[in-house]
């Protein structure tokens, strides 16, 4: 490491670690003006942050060549959550080995008494939760009266999280001459806020160029059906076969229910939420790590944290609540210079609200269908053909077992045999319900082959409903017990809608129907048979304005057609 601006001890170090050169914000932060100074530092997840706010501290820990002996900690980093912190202390560590310097980790979910009895052996650096910091703090297990830096690593998550209490009781109780540095992916009010209060002269360094925090991840939004949710999540693994996978969603409910679903798919897949101790969180992290599982389901909680560059898939099943959470989940792939893929699934009544989010976060992403059976297979067909032609090292034995299988079997058995082997491990793509976005065309093509002699049905939603064939398809389907292959047009008039069923299917369609229990929100549903499609005057412009729910205020609900002959 030549750069004149990093001390010697650590540009040991980073020789050690393979470090030839730094990265943009850690370059900026061991500059000539910034020596000293309070700091502002706003960088984007994966550009080396933590190294970044090491070499910022050096001028403050090291003196000469190693860390002087002290009792009470002279450095400080508090960190939003476990992972993070985890991970902040491990890079600390080697960064400053050469330097004897001790580091203590403070979270939540370890033995406290353990970590006090730590602190008690003396620390040159803590790095903690700010939960566990004010704890610790107010047994008196925790001295801030000698520290001369301290760092706020994503501050703006830890605001977003509800801890300014705990920050501002943590920096109260820290000297006056005290060293600030901030480091955060975003710069909203109140971070702006905290800025002004604990820093003086601060000098702000802004590393994330218009664009530049979006580069290495490509967008997209799937439009889907919300029934097919889950589904469209099957679709886009299989599609992707990224090394490392994140889902994201909302709850540990949320996560817990997709774990179990990935699981019984077949996928490798591990979990992480509020929910899970520490060590359950490590295992899983591990298991990711060294390639036992693929796919991770986790809640925000592990936006921040997760430092795996194998990560080449996010995905959104749930969306982010703003365009902060956006980022910071998207985030965990397309780091340290590698591309990746953020996918946002998008029910289609959400899709407004997606667009606005996205014009916020500055995001222009590419909207597409979620990936049908048919093109996974030739994907999984263009992958194994490319496995199978990579030269491969052979030895004796290899060339024996070779000659063996040729004189017992045809090459066209050996090619089925070696292909069905290779696709043991991949979990079936799902039959996606519908595709297509807002402005996919109404299903109003037929009939088309295995729809002779099928039957015409009417359902109470029509144009001034707002009434469109993707969303009244999967309602349907889930009402009658069908597929979407038992259903034929689909075409809306002004107050109703009219939709044909397979003859094959019309009886169980029937018979689901009479014993249907119809959810509270399709209060009023109503679904009876026609003698056939709709008349042909059925035009009309649609009305303006927010749609209206479309069964409110229509007759009582019949659970199946009437008794006697078809309503006319």
């Amino acid at each position: 490491m030549t750069n004149p601006n990093v001390h010697p001890t650590l540009a040991a170090a980073l020789d050690e670690r393979g470090y030839d050169t730094l990265t943009t914000v850690q370059s900026a932060v061991v500059e000539e003006e910034a020596h000293g100074r309070d700091l502002v530092v706003s960088a984007k997840t994966g550009s080396g942050k933590t190294v970044a706010f090491g070499l910022a501290m050096a001028g403050q820990l090291i003196e000469g060549e190693r860390v002087p002996w002290s009792h009470l900690p002279l450095g400080l980093v508090i960190a939003p959550t476990r992972e993070l912190a985890l991970q902040v202390g491990k890079e600390l560590q080697w960064l400053y080995a050469k330097a004897g310097a001790r580091i203590v980790t403070c979270v939540g979910g370890m033995d406290p008494m353990k970590e006090r009895r730590a602190l008690q052996g003396g620390a040159h650096i803590v790095v903690g939760t700010p939960g566990r910091l004010r704890d610790h703090l107010e047994r008196g297990a925790l001295d801030l009266s000698e520290l001369r830096v301290v760092v706020l690593d994503e501050a703006d998550e830890m605001l977003d999280m509800g801890f300014r209490e705990e920050l501002e009781e943590i920096l109260d109780a820290t000297p006056e001459g005290r060293r600030t540095l901030l480091f955060s992916a975003t710069m909203p009010r109140p971070i702006q806020a905290l800025a002004k209060r604990y820093q003086k002269d601060s000098l702000r360094i802004e590393t994330i160029a218009q664009g530049e925090s979006h580069a290495d991840i490509a967008y997209q939004c799937v439009s889907v059906n919300p029934t097919d949710i889950e589904h469209a999540v099957v679709n886009l693994l299989r599609f992707h076969e990224a090394e490392t996978a994140i889902l994201f969603c909302a709850t540990r409910d949320a996560v817990r229910r997709l774990h179990a679903l990935l699981n019984e798919r077949g996928f490798q897949v591990v979990a992480l939420s509020g929910e899970h101790s520490q060590s359950e969180r490590n295992n899983a992290l591990q298991a990711l790590r060294d390639g036992r599982a693929r796919v991770c389901v986790a809640t925000d909680v592990a936006a921040r944290g997760i430092d795996l560059p194998s990560v080449g898939l996010v995905i959104h099943v749930e969306l982010p609540r703003d365009p902060e959470a956006l980022q910071h989940r998207s985030g965990r792939t397309g780091r340290a210079g590698r591309k990746g893929t953020a996918v946002l699934l998008v029910p289609f009544r959400r899709r407004r609200n997606v667009e606005a989010l996205l014009r916020q976060a500055k995001i222009t992403p590419e909207w597409i269908d979620p990936p049908l059976p048919e093109e996974i297979r030739s994907r999984d067909r263009a992958r194994l053909l490319e496995q199978l032609t990579q030269p491969v090292e052979m030895d004796d034995d290899d060339r024996a077992f070779a000659d063996q299988l040729m004189a017992t079997l045809t090459p066209a058995e050996i090619a089925a045999a070696l292909v069905r082997t290779l696709k043991t491990d991949l979990p079936a793509p799902e039959d996606i319900l519908v595709s297509g976005g807002r402005d996919a065309p109404q299903r109003d093509a037929g009939p088309r082959p295995g729809f002779e002699g099928s039957t015409w049905f009417r359902i109470n939603a029509g144009r001034r409903h707002r009434a469109e064939a993707r969303w009244l398809l999967p309602l349907i389907c889930r009402y009658g017990h069908l597929t979407r292959q038992d259903i034929g047009a689909i075409r809306i008039a002004a107050s109703e809608s009219y939709f044909e069923v397979a003859a094959r299917s019309v009886p169980a369609f029937r018979k689901a129907l009479s014993k249907a229990v119809i959810a509270p929100e399709d209060e009023g549903l109503m679904i009876d048979q026609t003698d056939g499609p709709p008349p042909a005057d059925q035009g009309g412009d649609r009305p303006r304005g927010p749609r209206p729910h479309p069964m409110k205020n229509r007759p009582p609900i019949r659970k199946g057609p009437r008794k006697g002959p078809p309503r006319r």
